[in-house]
């Protein structure tokens, strides 16, 4: 019943826009933040939280250990992407998604053939000397000699084009995000628990009639949305096409 209504409202849309959370990648074994499998639920064997950890201050006073946390935990270089990601990537194909716009920063959407992608968050793929702004890919970062990778140009340290907490969004990208989400007949949200702000507010830039959530816990938009999910993002999109 749910995908049956699913399916009819993308085939009544034409400027379909998908946000996605962590939730969108975790079927490609990448895990999420806070289910109870999540990063910031499970043991990790450092003596400081994930957020404490992922924040700007934490980079520059304890550069080491935000490497040794990162290198393992947040990157997933193996990981390909999920029927999610390739369904949206069909979609976009087909003419009906117009923007994807992503809190993750795998760069699965792109790997699957999404050609507009919406990074709010950055990637791993980017990283850049925080001297000389020299950039650099994930294999420079994941094959450096030290733990903390240096800049090959002016040797400072080469830093994740990630947006850390304490630090402020690319308001280009996210003005972006907020321009598609005004423009589109149908706004799909998938795996994300919307509360990370300022990315959560995005979903009030939307004023059609077509709000999908698709999440396997409960959101506190669930009531604005005109049909909720509570099951896996890839079978439910996969389904439809």
């Amino acid at each position: 019943m749910q995908i049956s209504r699913l399916a009819e409202m993308v085939a009544s849309s034409n400027n379909i826009v998908y946000f996605g959370g962590a939730g969108t990648s975790t079927e490609s074994s990448i895990p999420d933040f806070r289910s109870e499998t999540g990063l910031y639920k499970t043991k990790n064997g450092y003596s400081y939280p994930p957020e404490i950890m992922l924040s700007s201050t934490f980079f520059y006073e304890h550069t080491e250990d935000f490497y040794e946390f990162y290198k393992s935990k947040m990157i997933y270089k193996d990981a390909k992407p999920n029927l999610a990601h390739t369904a949206l990537a069909e979609l976009e194909r087909r003419g009906k998604v117009k923007a994807v716009i992503t809190q993750n920063i795998d760069g699965l959407h792109q790997q699957a053939g999404s050609k507009n992608v919406l990074e709010i968050h950055g990637s791993v793929y980017r990283n850049f000397c925080i001297n000389c702004r020299a950039s650099y890919d994930l294999g420079y970062i994941i094959n450096s000699q030290g733990v903390v990778p240096k800049c090959d140009k002016c040797n400072g340290i080469v830093k994740p084009d990630v947006v850390l907490y304490e630090e402020q969004l690319d308001m280009n990208i996210f003005n972006k995000a907020i321009w598609h989400i005004s423009k589109a007949d149908m706004l799909i949200v998938g795996g994300t628990s919307l509360v990370v702000y300022p990315a959560s507010s995005l979903i009030k830039y939307y004023s059609g009639d077509k709000l999908v959530l698709i999440n396997k816990s409960e959101t506190q938009y669930d009531y604005m949305a005109n049909l909720v999910i509570k099951d896996s993002i890839g079978k439910a999109l996969d389904s439809i096409l």
